[in-house]
């Protein structure tokens, strides 16, 4: 499936791979734990990808029980689910090559938004589609780096070992995308 490499850099202690085990023997409690930590977030990463909200949900459970199936769980929980997701998205979308569905980023949240004046909201959804704009227009490379350190929040170190690469390659494709959002002055009116 995927090799066992984890990022040297951890600094706290994930539990998850208890509360897996816990799930394995039947405690449902560690089942509805890990849903909650970890459900919205990779349904929002699966979009990113398939673009579509209910094939990102479908991922997201077999995501989940892809890791019930597997004989280990390594310590780094969190970077390990995310290249699990990675990769089934990437197999989803190769077998879909010629049916591709225009680019669209995930729906933000819609929490801020319910505190905020109508003209604050409508300068914000104004911002958010000029920025989806230049980070669709992003290379996919830079734009998928981009996207997992700012999106979901993972280290450098944990975005090389999801995508497979060096952690110079993650730092130099989040300076290069980082450069050109820098570049477009619409984003800074």
């Amino acid at each position: 499936m995927c090799s066992q490499r984890q990022p040297a850099d951890r600094q706290r202690t994930d539990l998850t791979p208890s509360l897996v085990a816990r799930l394995r023997s039947g405690d449902t409690t560690a089942g509805n734990l890990l849903d909650q930590l970890y459900r919205r977030p990779l349904i929002r990463f699966c979009a990113g990808y398939l673009r579509n909200q209910q094939a990102a949900e479908d991922a997201v459970q077999e995501v989940f029980c892809r890791v019930l199936r597997a004989s280990e769980v390594p310590d780094n929980f969190r970077a390990w689910l995310y290249r699990i997701a990675r990769n089934y998205c990437v197999g989803v979308l190769r077998g879909q090559r010629g049916a591709r569905q225009p680019q669209v980023l995930a729906p933000p949240s819609h929490l801020a938004d319910a505190i905020t004046g109508q003209l604050s909201r409508l300068v914000k959804q104004e911002l958010r589609a000029r920025m989806a704009q230049v980070v669709a227009a992003l290379p996919e490379e830079q734009r998928e780096v981009l996207m997992l350190r700012h999106g979901d929040g993972l280290s450098r170190a944990e975005i090389a070992y999801v995508l497979d690469i060096s952690e110079a390659t993650v730092k130099s494709r989040l300076f290069q995308a980082i450069s050109k959002l820098r570049e477009h002055t619409s984003l800074l009116d």
